[in-house]
């Protein structure tokens, strides 16, 4: 987002910030329903900039944006967004971030200006004010030269922007996105993140995005924070997460069998797929013992190098961390039927399990 228009065991997998850059931060932050816990003594540091908030539909992802935004009152912990309380200044939160939500939250009959002029004067901007706003914001996400058409007649990515422009009318120093690219093609999710990225680095301004495809919250991200079960299962820079599980690749022509399970015999982790194989750089010179292995078993190398991780990587070396042996994020963060389930237990009208 232009400057203009913006005003100006120790879990192996946590990276603390530094603490002055934090944004938001709970110290033993708990929720529980009952004897359900949502959220299990949370300890986050979330740093200016861009975070992905990773887990699977009941994680406790909702329940813990409820609980910073101050919409619902923690069993038991503290914690401050943008420094304020999120005891008893949820007020004050929720007028300095922007909600853009997954759902469906626009009005099919309004025009896209009225709507996000709307949104302007439930924050309490003066009318005109609010108008204004509404055609920079409405400029800035792409969709001005529409902005006089009804939200009905939109497209997915269309109405995706029109979310964002009502979630950034009032100039927010943080703006959550929830599947902020979901449902988009090529062009709209390349602009959504184009868009995402500028106002991070170019506007200054903080996203906490919340998001299944790994590879949008790589591409807006630095940081991100992964919840499962109400636990914290990972915190940090991305960059540092992935040097803690580096691996090596190899390409193996002839006896790729036997020298997987020498290596894993030699207490080694392998991830396979064909003639290519990862092996965890666990050690100083796990290379040699690669090869020594190969020559061992007749086995062929073509080619060996250090693996650059995706966060996908990073995602799957933290589930396995937790005992779940999972081929993909998908199959643990998302489902058709679970996607619009909530952290509360059934039996207080939600889902999770």
């Amino acid at each position: 987002m232009t400057k203009a228009f913006m005003g100006c065991r120790q879990n192996p997998f946590v990276v603390s910030p530094m603490e002055d850059e934090r944004i938001i931060h709970t110290k033993g932050l708990t929720k529980s329903y009952g004897p359900h816990v949502a959220l299990d003594s949370l300890d986050i540091s979330i740093p200016k900039g861009a975070t992905g908030l990773l887990g699977q539909n009941g994680a406790g992802k909702s329940t813990f944006l409820k609980t910073i935004l101050g919409l619902i009152q923690a069993t038991s912990g503290e914690g401050t967004v943008l420094g304020y309380d999120i005891r008893n200044q949820g007020v004050d939160i929720r007028q300095r971030i922007g909600y853009m939500p997954e759902y469906d939250a626009l009005n099919p009959d309004m025009d896209a200006i009225h709507q996000v002029r709307y949104s302007g004067e439930l924050l309490g901007m003066n009318p005109v004010v609010a108008m204004n706003r509404a055609h920079e914001a409405l400029q800035f996400v792409g969709i001005g030269e529409q902005r006089y058409r009804e939200i009905s007649s939109f497209s997915t990515g269309m109405k995706q922007a029109t979310k964002l422009a009502c979630a950034i009318i009032h100039d927010p120093d943080l703006l959550i996105a929830d599947e902020p690219s979901n449902g988009l093609d090529t062009k709209a999710r390349e602009f959504m993140i184009s868009t995402l990225n500028t106002m991070v680095h170019d506007g200054e301004r903080s996203v906490l995005m919340a998001s299944h495809l790994m590879d949008d919250v790589e591409r807006v991200c630095e940081n991100i924070i992964l919840l499962h079960k109400g636990k914290l299962a990972a915190q940090g820079k991305i960059k540092d997460l992935k040097a803690i599980d580096r691996e090596i690749e190899i390409h193996v022509w002839g006896g790729a069998t036997p020298l997987e399970q020498r290596l894993i015999d030699q207490g080694f982790r392998v991830r396979r797929e064909g003639r290519v194989m990862r092996i965890a750089h666990t050690v100083d010179d796990t290379t040699t013992h690669i090869l020594r292995a190969a020559a061992e078993v007749g086995a062929q190398i073509r080619r060996m190098h250090e693996y650059e991780a995706s966060l996908e990587d990073l995602f799957l070396a933290i589930m396995d961390n937790l005992g779940y042996a999972v081929k993909s994020s998908d199959d643990l963060l998302r489902s058709p039927m679970e996607a619009k389930r909530v952290d509360a237990p059934e039996s207080l009208g939600g889902g999770a399990s």
